[in-house]
């Protein structure tokens, strides 16, 4: 496909649905003036399990390769350990082989040429001498305030951060740099960190790279979709009926388009997979409620499609049944393949093991020394009757309980016959606090 087209074809489909483009007249210079393939690199840090959002990405490496771009793929296993520690060091590496699995399955669900595609390990090449030097030599022209500012959209924030932090946007710079890349692909909120490779990459004396940043789909419940927010996404593996719920709970407020990432996925994935598989204009079909309410509704512009749902028209009632449809057939053959390879569920249950299940521990509630059978408390035994415990300790039994010491000894009430405080009034008046019916004992 690539060779019957254009040098401004190829760069228009290399743009198509961005947000943003840096450096621009670097891309132009590659593809029009040293005419060769665009080299281009995408990275994502391998922490939680993949989820639908990573379609946003896949479906712009298509369009890359479709283009004729050389495109690689940067597991960056130590990036995941650096960011707060969202990959521990042990799971690093399953995790790493399982992206790689989902990746490959994603890509060749769309259809598209992965002759020009390569997938890299990070800690291939940032563990060697030379990377190392260099990442010292970075770290003494940018401030600390710089790198902290652009990892601030990427990079987990907490209370008390620990350097890693710092590091991670430096390493992303320098990836430029040692993957020989024209152009770093990823999301919005990387622009920060696009930037800071933009100015300290020069002063390392390496050149300049473009830049190109795809548009962030809001998640399910409204805010950034995430892999360790299990609320926000649609995991790549969840079966039809878990996909189901997910989106009847999905944040869709009728009539509102804007921030609305149901219709954001519509957008950037289901139009653009439609249009990769069947090689021409994407189409989205909403089925009706009722037959009688008339024929389906059919989508083949994003431009179209919101302005029925600003109108009513299109509700969302009738677009998440819609979505869920076309959103289990995009997801069928790759998980089909995962039911299929005993490999792949062995590196998932290694890279995602089960958390151990806590035990709870029963809390055993004080209640001090003043009930049946409390340490050194007073306890009423049966069938003799007698007490035993400290009593050493006044004991008050209270209105009540049901019983009067009276003035010989004896005990009188519904429990007398339970309770024996010895043989004599002394003793007993010396171990209870009583109310007598004598002024003298």
């Amino acid at each position: 496909m690539a060779d019957s087209m254009s040098a401004q074809e190829k760069i228009a489909l290399i743009k198509e649905n961005l947000q943003e483009v840096l450096k621009e007249d670097i891309i132009e210079d590659v593809i029009v003036k040293q005419n060769r393939p665009l080299k281009i690199y995408w990275g994502t840090a391998t922490t939680g399990r993949p989820h639908c959002g990573y379609f946003v990405p896949m479906v712009k490496l298509a369009h890359f390769l479709r283009a004729g771009c050389s495109v690689k793929i940067l597991l960056a296993d130590i990036h995941g350990f650096l960011d707060n520690l969202k990959a521990p060091i042990e799971l690093v590496k399953y995790r790493a082989e399982y992206y790689k699995l989902v990746i490959t399955s994603v890509l060749k669900s769309l259809n598209v040429p992965i002759d020009r595609l390569s997938i890299v390990l990070g800690s291939s090449y940032q563990l060697s001498a030379e990377y190392t030097m260099d990442l010292f030599r970075l770290s003494s022209v940018v401030t600390e305030h710089d790198s902290k500012k652009a990892g601030a959209e990427v990079v987990k924030q907490v209370a008390n951060p620990t350097l890693s932090g710092l590091i991670y946007p430096l390493m992303q710079a320098l990836d430029e740099q040692y993957l020989d890349v024209d152009v770093q692909f990823g999301g919005v909120d990387q622009r920060k960190i696009f930037a800071l490779a933009c100015e300290s990459l020069p002063k390392l004396n390496y050149k300049e790279r473009a830049h190109l940043m795809n548009p962030m789909v809001p998640g399910l419940s409204g805010g950034k979709m995430s892999a360790s927010d299990p609320d926000s996404k649609i995991d790549l593996l969840d079966p039809a009926e878990v996909v189901e719920k997910k989106m009847k709970k999905a944040h869709c407020v009728p009539k509102e388009v804007e921030g609305n990432g149901i219709l954001g996925f519509v957008e950037f994935v289901l139009l653009t997979v439609d249009s990769l598989k069947n090689g021409g204009k994407g189409k989205f079909v909403v089925e009706r409620r009722k037959p009688e309410d008339g024929e389906p509704l059919v989508y083949e512009d994003i431009a179209t499609l919101k302005a029925d749902y600003q109108a009513d028209r299109l509700t969302p009632q009738l677009l998440k049944p819609a979505i869920t449809k076309a959103l289990i057939q995009l997801l069928k053959p790759m998980q089909e393949e995962f039911r299929a390879s005993p490999e792949w569920q062995d590196i998932a249950a290694k890279a995602y093991p089960a958390p151990e299940a806590k035990k709870k521990e029963k809390k055993v509630k004080d209640r001090g020394t003043r009930f049946p059978g409390a340490k050194g408390g007073v306890e009423a035994k049966q069938p003799d009757g007698h007490i035993e415990g400290n009593l050493n300790d006044p004991v008050n039994l209270g209105t009540g309980a049901g019983l009067e010491a009276k003035s010989d000894g004896h005990i009188e009430g519904n429990l007398k016959d339970r309770i024996n405080l010895g043989t004599g009034a002394e003793e007993a008046m010396k171990s209870l606090d009583i109310r007598s019916e004598t002024a003298c004992v």
